[in-house]
């Protein structure tokens, strides 16, 4: 018996225990609403999500070509229709997953309005926009379902039983749109207790998944921008060690923790790592520094040593009080922090990249993999880079690498129009087409997210209508390019009333007040024009 069965046949013994005061309580109405509602709480969430992302995580490492994938998004809608859309043509959510963006949570959701991505946002906002986003899922879930109902209904009025039969089967078989997201806390939003205390609310809103940089929480900076100031590895394990508790706490015991290292662009680090025997990770750490080897005559007024192997070294000190890490140390400094990570709780790396170049993730990644050999990436298909320069930039070194005639090509002008049509633009966008298939297979990509994609996505379709509408376009630039697309494509939003709810609340006040309910979709809802025989055509 299926659990919408089970909840008809319960509410029906209930009522028979009860008594008369129900008779208006109809128990498959109960059993819809139930199934409107599965997840109570965010705590369920989260613990529903974490299952299915250990379950991806222990198919990705049987095969590589099974990664995940996720786009940012910066409000509840924006997520809930990308669930909708990959539903509507991909049949199924499976290994597709929500980013929450602290960059976008900065730019766009802070009261003190835009902001540059250096947790300066209110740390609550995450934990909110975490609960908003599932909101705005669960309301999916009961919107597609209702229309189910609606279809069981009229099916049954009409005696069709087959198609009641197959519609129950939809019905019976749901999947939901709650899908993981990997929700990021920046560097933590100040000491470890912070931490803790602002991944407790990020799990209590439904995160499964939460990602943490080791940046200086008060010097944070975005990973695509300069200035980035690592913390010593003890720093960062305590933070590790921060979240770990507070989905212990929580009862969500598999909880996945996302370490990402900024140390491949961050030059420089705001304290040296305390260390007490040659070679351990306070050493390691400590190694990376720019420094010059001194006596103790060369010692000057407020000077900081450190010594090693019987020498003494001072580190070069910016006139900020920040020291910095010799150049070109970032790979190793980036294999050190990942491998550190895993071996004290995390469960998946982020490590962020200049560019998108499959060689140079892979180098890092098989180096960490030496140590730990199913170790996973998390890679931010980050909208920072410019993928076509980028790539065509790769393509015209691959050739020139060949023995190639690169004559053509004006290697510095290479995102130029001019270029589209060519063979080398052909071929790079190839290898932006298979970028992540290609990578998770040989750099140990199992997510692939875009950060940002949905700030750009809504700029550029704003810009597409009001270049329109208010030129000469006028209606015309609404109704062609987007009204009428959303009827043929079957966008959900085009019965907008349905989208926001309505039908969905008059069925609920025909559930509690039967036919005296005052409904809102009656023959004068404008929103008929939209019914299905009008979509028949696409």
């Amino acid at each position: 018996m299926t659990v919408y069965r089970k909840d008809i046949a319960a509410i029906e013994a209930l009522k028979q225990q009860v008594g008369s005061s129900w008779d208006a309580i109809n128990p498959e109405s109960v059993a819809r609403m139930r199934a409107q509602n599965r997840f109570k709480t965010g705590l369920e969430i989260a613990q529903y999500t974490a299952d299915i992302m250990r379950k991806d995580m222990g198919e990705y490492d049987g095969d590589s070509s099974i990664y995940t994938q996720s786009l940012g998004v910066w409000h509840g809608f924006i997520g809930q229709q990308k669930m909708i859309s990959i539903k509507k043509h991909l049949k199924t959510t499976n290994k597709r997953y929500l980013y929450l963006s602290g960059w976008m949570v900065a730019a766009l959701r802070s009261e003190f309005g835009p902001l540059p991505d250096q947790s300066m946002h209110e740390k609550t906002t995450v934990p909110a926009l975490v609960e908003e986003i599932y909101t705005f899922l669960r309301q999916a879930d009961a919107r597609e379902l209702d229309l189910l109902f609606t279809g069981l209904d009229n099916a049954r009025i009409v005696g069709d039983d087959a198609k009641a039969a197959a519609i129950q089967v939809q019905i019976d078989n749901f999947e939901t749109h709650v899908v993981p997201i990997i929700a990021d806390i920046d560097a933590g939003f100040g000491n470890p207790e912070a931490t803790y205390l602002l991944a407790k609310k990020m799990i209590e809103a439904g995160a499964c998944a939460i990602q943490i940089e080791n940046q200086v929480s008060d010097e944070k900076q975005c990973g695509h921008q300069d200035g980035k100031v690592t913390v010593p590895h003890e720093d960062f394990i305590a933070k590790l060690n921060a979240v770990r508790y507070a989905f212990l706490e929580l009862g969500i015991e598999n909880g996945i923790i996302v370490s990402r290292t900024d140390s491949l662009g961050a030059g420089l680090t705001q304290k040296l790592a305390v260390t007490y025997t040659p070679g351990d990770l306070g050493d390691q750490y400590n190694s990376f520094l720019d420094v010059d080897e001194i006596t103790e005559a060369d010692l000057g007024n407020g000077d900081v040593v450190i010594k090693r192997d019987g020498k003494l070294l001072r580190p070069k000190r910016l006139a900020s009080n920040l020291f910095q890490f010799r150049a070109g140390t970032g790979e190793a400094r980036c294999v050190l922090d990942s491998i550190t990570s895993l071996q004290n709780g995390a469960d998946l790396l982020w490590i962020e990249t200049e560019k998108p170049h499959i060689g140079q993730i892979a180098g890092m990644m098989n180096e960490v993999r030496k140590v730990i050999p199913n170790a996973k990436l998390v890679y931010n298909n980050s909208p920072s880079f410019n993928w076509t320069l980028n790539f065509r930039q790769q393509a015209y070194d691959a050739l020139l690498a060949e023995g190639k005639d690169v004559s053509a090509y004006d290697r510095a002008k290479l995102m130029s129009v001019d270029y589209d049509e060519t063979e080398l633009a052909v071929n790079a966008d190839e290898k932006i087409r298979t970028f992540q298939r290609d990578s998770s297979k040989e750099a140990g990509i199992f997510h692939h997210l875009i950060t940002l994609p949905t700030y750009h996505t809504a700029a550029l379709s704003t810009d597409d209508l009001a270049k329109g509408y208010f030129a000469d376009q006028g209606m015309l630039a609404y109704v062609k390019g987007v009204q009428r697309r959303e009827i043929r494509e079957g966008i959900a939003t085009v019965k907008h009333q349905n989208m926001s709810g309505s039908d969905l609340g008059d069925n609920h006040k025909e559930y509690f007040a039967g036919e005296a309910a005052l409904k809102a979709g009656g023959v004068n809802n404008t929103s008929n024009q939209f019914e299905e025989p009008a979509l028949s055509s696409h």
